[in-house]
């Protein structure tokens, strides 16, 4: 599996469910809005953000690799 470069939070899918901060809480933190923000790419490993993105009860979590090219969610 390729590295993952670059983390996108939709903050209008986002709903502050929190699922990605229990996760990956190196990674993700809940801002004054209750929304998801990236604070720290590489403070988890690609599993753990496979995980958060996947457990985004709304999908507001789309990672992506060093070409650009998206891994969650997969383009089929």
């Amino acid at each position: 599996m390729k590295k993952i470069t670059k983390v996108i939070v939709d903050r209008n899918l986002c709903i502050g469910a929190g699922t990605c901060v229990t996760t990956a809480g190196e990674v993700f933190k809940l801002d004054e809005e209750n929304k998801a923000v990236v604070v720290n790419i590489k403070g988890a490993d690609i599993s753990d953000l496979l995980i958060a993105a996947q457990s985004c009860p709304t999908a507001a979590i789309s990672l992506y690799d060093e070409d650009g090219n998206p891994i969650f969610p997969s383009v089929k």
